[in-house]
């Protein structure tokens, strides 16, 4: 089949790769524009981009899917639409432009977190099992039925990047099937079950820790919110960054956000047992091990989320 692929992130790259290198014809590829990145703000194609270009494909860059868009789809006369983290939402007359219209890889067990930030809504909610499905778009969000569904058990500790780039690369097979299944004939669509689930897009008030939580759900967020937008504190009125925090095994008495030293560890107090700071970045600062950026603090009895 002839195919138009749209997406922008690194997650989205396996399935473009994979298509690309399957029987069917990647016909376009539509991404969001160039973006400054970096201190010095350089102008740099997306990360889909980047991999249309080393494909040697036809590449259509804008930030929504709009008449223009569509003009360039439509001409390439597809047959079907895969999108996969694009970031902008397909609208008639575009959506029912394809012959088998267009179908969404989506990174978690629909109807189960619906949105755009389902992988870190899934770690954040302490979620153990998780998956990637391939579903029919319709104007619903994510509402339409699937074509295709794997399951992935969360490895313990496993940071929102660690889930998403394996659910990525697991999903580009999944995907690459269901299109093959489309084309020939096979897919069998089944509607959604379940109560559904919302997973909008991560603020930065989703990042802040909230030591009177429990342990758990303390590095549940951190990792949920880890690269992205980044878990943090404050300590005294300044951000503080947490890059890397583990389970304590400690019973080290510690009231939540009160810090105590465990050895060489660096702890922090919690709604039960403390857990580990292992690499922060404060403000304006470069990262740096906990217990360096501890022996330099000049706070007196510093509480974290202060």
């Amino acid at each position: 089949m002839r195919v138009v692929f749209a997406g922008t992130p690194a997650a989205a790259v396996p399935s473009l790769q994979r298509l690309a290198a399957s029987a069917h014809e990647v016909a376009l590829v539509v991404t969001r524009p160039d973006a400054p990145l970096g201190r010095k703000r350089v102008l740099t194609p997306s990360p889909v981009a980047h991999a249309a270009a080393e494909l040697g494909l036809p590449v259509h860059k804008t930030a929504r899917l709009d008449d223009d868009a569509t003009a360039a789809v439509m001409a390439t006369r597809p047959d079907l639409g895969v999108i996969v983290a694009y970031g902008g939402l397909v609208r008639e007359p575009l959506l029912s432009g394809p012959g088998h219209g267009w179908v969404n890889l989506h990174f978690s067990l629909l109807p189960r977190w619906r949105g755009a930030a389902p992988v870190q809504h899934t770690i954040i909610a302490g979620d153990t099992v998780t998956g990637a499905g391939v579903f029919q778009l319709t104007t619903g969000l994510d509402t339409g039925e699937i074509l295709g569904e794997l399951r992935y058990d969360i490895p313990p500790g496993a940071t929102a990047a660690d889930v998403l780039d394996a659910l990525a690369h697991r999903g580009a097979y999944l995907l690459e099937n269901v299109v093959t299944a489309i084309g020939d004939g096979t897919a069998h669509p089944r509607p959604q079950t379940g109560d559904p689930t919302s997973a909008p897009k991560l603020t930065q008030d989703d990042a802040r820790l909230r030591w009177d939580e429990s342990a758990e759900q303390v590095l549940a967020r951190w990792r949920g919110t880890t690269p992205e937008p980044g878990a943090y504190t404050t300590i005294d009125g300044a951000r503080l960054k947490v890059l890397a925090a583990a389970p304590a095994d400690s019973d080290l008495p510690l009231a939540p956000g009160r810090f105590g030293q465990d050895g060489e560890r660096l702890l922090v107090g919690t709604g039960t047992e403390p857990v580990v700071l292992e690499r922060v970045q404060p403000a304006g600062k470069p990262a740096m091990a906990a217990a360096d950026w501890w022996r330099g603090l000049r706070v007196d009895e510093p509480v974290a989320g202060s």
